[in-house]
């Protein structure tokens, strides 16, 4: 059995990280929470699967931003469309071990104008290349409610692998939550970062925007 050297992968910070559809930065109350409360305001299926929500009134939202905002683990990001400026989405990286090189995303809530666009595919995207390439990470992983197909099914489309099911793993809204595992490994990243850089590209899109090659078949092959 190898011994493997010492791993030094980085903490994420509270950083910008810039794309051709979004930006991404701290996740901050002030700045962010008046869009946020617009754009998820009233779409409850949002909160389904999440450990929170939905929020009955702006003020208790923006609380639950507060609270977010102050915490390393998970580290939150808002999601802000260029075209827009508007904040259309969180995502955080969590659970974060540097000394073992691992790394996840989670707390995703992308709101409805942001779903099924470039936008959302470009956050994942941007997290990813900034946790294996700035900060050193060899395994970026994702994890999800067994049943919540959406989840399961974006994690394939991105290119993870599917790793099982920890089954009884958590008590979530007091219901059981068996969960789904996938994950990226840093051998697999150079083929997913060209998978994502070519989906993304403008030679990807029609006229209407409409894409010409899917990411999973991109990822597929």
């Amino acid at each position: 059995m190898s011994i493997l050297p010492p791993h030094a992968a980085e903490p994420p910070q509270k950083t910008q990280l810039e794309g051709r559809f979004i930006t991404i930065e701290p996740l901050d109350p002030e700045r962010h929470g008046r869009h946020l409360w617009q754009e998820m305001a009233g779409h409850d299926p949002l909160w389904t699967y999440m450990a929170y929500g939905p929020f009955t009134d702006q003020a208790s939202f923006q609380s639950w931003l507060e609270s977010r905002a102050k915490l390393d683990d998970p580290l939150s990001f808002a999601i802000i469309e260029k075209s827009s400026g508007r904040a259309l989405g969180i995502a955080t990286l969590m659970e974060i071990r540097p000394s073992m090189g691992v790394i996840e995303i989670g707390h995703i809530l992308f709101s409805p104008a942001m779903q099924r666009t470039p936008c959302s595919t470009e956050a994942v995207f941007l997290l990813m290349h900034y946790s294996f390439e700035t900060l050193g990470y060899r395994r970026f992983e994702w994890k999800c409610k067994n049943d919540n197909a959406p989840s399961r099914s974006a994690a394939a489309r991105f290119g993870f692998t599917f790793e099982g099911v920890f089954r009884q793993h958590m008590i979530v809204k007091g219901r059981n939550r068996d969960t789904a595992w996938f994950s990226i490994i840093d051998s697999e990243w150079p083929e997913r970062k060209k998978a994502f850089e070519t989906w993304l590209s403008p030679d990807n899109f029609d006229e209407n925007g409409r894409q010409l090659t899917s990411l999973s078949a991109l990822n597929a092959s």
